[in-house]
């Protein structure tokens, strides 16, 4: 079922849920400038077999207000978002599931409301910590030092996004997800344009948005905190993944008290039809823990 609900004077937040009501509530939060609807809905429903899950559209994406112009915020806003959500929901706790962006707003609720959380599963992104990562053999690596984002995504990203035609921006975001989904999965460019068409058809138009990329980014270092973590927390490694690449799932694990990692063959930044089976089990596995 769909519904808005009001996150401050002027903004509201488009949501959604499906499965059992009375079901362990568990909330997706997708990465920047994402819709909710970037959550395959297949992914939702192999998930909703034994939760409620709820997904939902950030500030500046889908059909969520859209006004960074004239209300900014901090990044840090996006994760009191999501507590937002809970709360229009009713919901004192919940797993929550985040990716890329979304995965370190999730590390903000491990760090900031763990009396909130339930679990967490972080997929796709870097830790928001200072401590070096230590390699098996016992070297450490500062995290300025771990392995950067793929090039390809950096000349794209550099790009200015020009004024196109429906034919010409779905063109265009299929070829992002085809650098986006690494090379180890065949690449099913129809899926990714029938999923970037049912986002377009929900969000009412096409243009882009620079609203999470412009947000103030500051004061996001949470060492301290995620040492001490009391969330139960699962990281996904993904062998592919082009934005953060390996080995920052495993430092993301170190960094976070208690986390343990489980890697999704031939994943990469994406969510194509290949990862869903294991990914929803690997999600099931760990909240059925906790």
């Amino acid at each position: 079922m769909e519904r808005f609900i009001d996150a401050a004077p002027g903004v509201r937040l488009w949501t959604e849920d499906r499965g059992a009501a009375d079901a362990p509530p568990l909330m997706l939060i997708m990465g920047a400038q994402a819709s909710g609807l970037g959550w395959p809905d297949e992914l939702v429903d192999l998930l909703a077999s034994r939760h409620r899950v709820i997904r939902y559209d950030h500030r500046d994406t889908g059909r969520s207000t859209w006004a960074f112009d004239e209300r900014p915020y901090p990044i840090s806003q996006l994760a009191e978002d999501a507590l937002t959500v809970l709360d229009g929901f009713a919901i004192d706790r919940a797993h929550i599931v985040g990716m890329s962006l979304g995965g370190m707003l999730a590390q903000l609720l491990v760090a900031d409301h763990p009396d909130r959380l339930l679990s967490a599963t972080l997929i796709g992104t870097s830790a928001l910590s200072q401590a070096p990562y230590v390699r098996p053999d016992g070297t450490r690596v500062l995290p300025e030092e771990l392995p950067g984002i793929d090039p390809k995504l950096l000349e794209m990203w550099s790009r200015p996004v020009p004024d196109l035609d429906l034919e010409a921006e779905l063109e265009r975001r299929v070829e992002h997800w085809r650098v986006l989904g690494g090379n180890q999965l065949p690449f099913d460019a129809e899926y990714a344009r029938r999923l970037e068409l049912k986002i377009i058809e929900h969000t009412g138009h096409y243009a882009t948005n620079t609203a999470h990329a412009r947000a103030d980014a500051s004061g996001l270092d949470r060492t301290a905190q995620l040492a001490k973590a009391t969330a139960p927390t699962l990281v996904i490694s993904a062998p592919a993944e082009p934005v953060s690449p390996p080995p920052h799932p495993d430092h993301l694990a170190q960094a976070i008290q208690g986390a343990r990692i489980v890697e999704i063959p031939g994943m990469g930044h994406a969510l194509p039809p290949d990862v869903h089976a294991p990914l929803a089990a690997a999600i099931l596995d760990h909240t059925a823990k906790h």
